[in-house]
């Protein structure tokens, strides 16, 4: 074995040095090193419904009660159902309640629920991930043991509402509904 300029010894380039050494060979190592980290990543699917509405000016008021609609066609299966809620650090409570009617297909009536959703630890320390001052959050709403079962084929709609003493209720970015179905989710 050789040694280079400066005395260290020098190593013979095989075949593989001399291909990681081009920027062909360097470009597929990157898209390798990549397809085997998403391939092994094991993430959920993509859920069976998701929207989320921005409330205007960041102040939700009262009369703001998005809609959500979305379409059952298994009424044999479980599904998972979450909201998702964005809002900053500025955000003066601990905790929110909402108000969320579900009309099932065919239906006038709508059936009522009232929820709290905790967005602070006791510490204070906000809950959810956090980018800068904006937290967003994704609150199960049923559970695995008991997930939500719709009897009737079609379009459902969710109405949310907040029920918090003060309105407009301030630092609240969005608002959201996501429905898993729960067949599909990895075992």
């Amino acid at each position: 074995m050789g040694r280079n300029q400066q005395g260290h010894p020098e190593l013979k380039a095989g075949i593989f040095h001399s291909y990681l050494s081009t920027d062909l060979g360097r470009g597929f190592m990157l898209g390798f090193i990549c397809l085997v980290l998403f391939a092994g990543s094991g993430c959920r699917p993509s859920p069976q419904f998701q929207d989320h509405f921005a409330i205007p000016g960041g102040a939700w008021n009262h009369d703001y009660q998005p809609k959500f609609k979305f379409q059952i066609d298994d009424t044999a299966a479980a599904y998972q159902l979450s909201l998702l809620i964005r809002h900053t650090d500025a955000y003066p409570f601990s905790n929110i309640w909402i108000n969320m009617d579900t009309q099932s297909p065919n239906d006038t009536t709508w059936g009522k629920m009232r929820i709290e959703i905790p967005l602070a630890a006791p510490s204070g320390q906000w809950l959810g991930r956090g980018a800068g001052e904006i937290y967003e959050q994704r609150v199960a709403i049923t559970s695995l043991s008991k997930p939500a079962h719709f009897s009737k084929k079609g379009i459902y709609t969710i109405r949310l509402s907040h029920d918090m003493r003060r309105n407009p209720l301030p630092e609240i970015l969005t608002i959201g509904l996501q429905l898993e179905n729960l067949s599909s989710l990895p075992k």
